[in-house]
């Protein structure tokens, strides 16, 4: 949308018309002491070919990297058409539903993204979005709570394996509301939950949350973990990257039962890393759980002629029906990235989910075989992963991030900001995106600034 600012006419008939002599007047009720004085670290306006210059020149400085970090959002090939069609006005600038009846177009493709969800993690109900993985984590946290009844501990069990991104914001959105999330410490040697070292009597608690992959990586024993929770009367939150799914065992397939609600990071469905964001989160669950679903659902119905028409179905927000009765007050639909996903998925196709995912554990299992030949590097947890996996340095890891950077190469996310146990640990991501000479610059560079 062009800016069209106002002319200095314009601010004058409009002054006139109010009765005002200056803009100034507009505002004689703030005391003169209390106004900003100018706006004095701005610098003068610049035309639109400097401004050009300016961001081009902004935008070199980050460079291009080879980057080889994940710990929750991936570098992922995204075809140009998705974001060329995303970007056309009728998606661009529609935020969100809010007259459903004038929105077929946009409800039609929300339906279409929950139909793919609730395929990809195998669940039968799928919400149209919420803002991200991490909040959606909390939503599942409240929506366990009122979902089973019988706990009345509101105690949910929560893994360290889970992103620890995740556990502050799912923490901050429970804290006040009496939910306790209680962490479950993780086996040394497999970077996993071993189902073994479960307590055979844990108490009473609402749910246990379980993430697959894990923040390490690594891939948990899901079968065990959750058929345990069921035992002990508990819901299962599946905590899931997206790509994964294509490649192993959905939520909807773990165990006798499958999970209870399945949440994750939509990040990797066809939105670009972009400096942080945005991003979406996504949210899927069993039928009997759909009535504490939070944010919007699509529905699929017939008009009175027979055609097909669309509809917002069991409305949750606050913005629909009363506060007191609402699932969620948090609940945005990130209805741009959602868009971008569903075409994304819809041109990648079932096949084409399924090799991005599957090349890109065969690029970190290369990745990992390469790194055994580096003297300064030792893998550490034993277990199979997807596309992330640990290892440990011999010399200290800012240095070494610091000298791969300088080299072009982003190096890793660094674990023991999060894990005080994992120092000089980092966590490598290879995706689909890296070539066999994309690794070996990875391996010679590390060899080469840890030597």
């Amino acid at each position: 949308m062009p800016f069209i600012p106002h002319t200095e006419e314009d601010v004058e008939k409009m002054l006139q018309a109010i009765g005002a002599k200056s803009i100034d007047d507009l505002f004689d009720e703030i005391p003169a002491d209390l106004r900003a004085q100018g706006l004095t670290q701005v610098p003068p306006g610049l035309s639109e070919m400097e401004i050009g210059r300016l961001m081009s020149a902004r935008a070199a400085q980050d460079g291009q990297p080879l980057v080889f970090a994940g710990a929750g959002a991936y570098e992922h090939h995204i075809p140009a058409a998705v974001w060329e069609i995303a970007t056309r006005g009728e998606f661009y600038s529609a935020y969100t539903p809010y007259q459903a009846e004038a929105s077929q177009g946009t409800l039609q493709l929300l339906y279409e993204f929950q139909t793919m969800m609730a395929n990809l993690t195998a669940m039968e109900v799928s919400n149209a979005s919420l803002y991200d993985g991490a909040s959606a984590l909390g939503e599942a946290a409240l929506m366990a709570v009122r979902a089973n009844r019988k706990s009345k501990s509101r105690r949910l069990l929560i893994p360290r394996t889970v992103n620890p991104v995740y556990r502050k914001v799912a923490h901050t959105i429970v804290k006040n509301q009496g939910i306790t999330l209680e962490e479950l410490d993780y086996d040394r040697e497999g970077g996993y939950i071993d189902p073994a070292s479960l307590p055979s009597e844990p108490g009473d608690f609402t749910a246990l949350v379980i993430p697959q992959p894990n923040f390490f990586g690594v891939l948990e024993e899901v079968d065990a973990l959750t058929d345990w929770a069921h035992s002990h009367g508990a819901l299962v939150i599946g905590v899931v990257n997206p790509t994964a799914m294509a490649l192993i065992s959905a939520p909807g397939e773990w165990g006798e039962m499958g999970a209870d609600i399945a949440i994750g990071e939509g990040q990797p469905l066809g939105a670009p890393l972009s400096s942080g964001g945005p991003y979406f989160g996504f949210m899927t669950c069993r039928k009997e759980h759909v009535r504490q679903m939070p944010g919007r659902i699509i529905g699929k119905t017939e008009d009175l002629d027979g055609k097909v028409g669309y509809a917002l179905t069991l409305q949750a927000r606050e913005q629909h029906i009363r506060r007191s009765k609402a699932t969620s007050n948090i609940c945005t639909n990130q209805g741009l990235l959602t868009t971008a996903a569903t075409l994304y998925m819809s041109i990648m196709g079932i096949e084409g989910l399924e090799k991005v995912a599957a090349t890109s554990h065969d690029n970190t299992v290369k990745l990992m075989n390469k790194l055994e030949a580096v003297k300064a590097v030792e893998r550490i947890f034993n277990r199979p992963v997807f596309h992330e996996a640990v290892i440990k340095l011999s010399s200290p890891l800012s240095e070494i991030q610091t000298a791969m950077a300088d080299a072009g190469i982003v190096a890793g996310y660094d674990l023991g900001q999060d894990y005080p146990e994992l120092e000089n640990c980092l966590l490598v991501c290879a995706t689909e995106t890296k070539t066999d000479s994309d690794l070996d610059a990875y391996v010679e560079t590390l060899t080469r600034v840890t030597t």
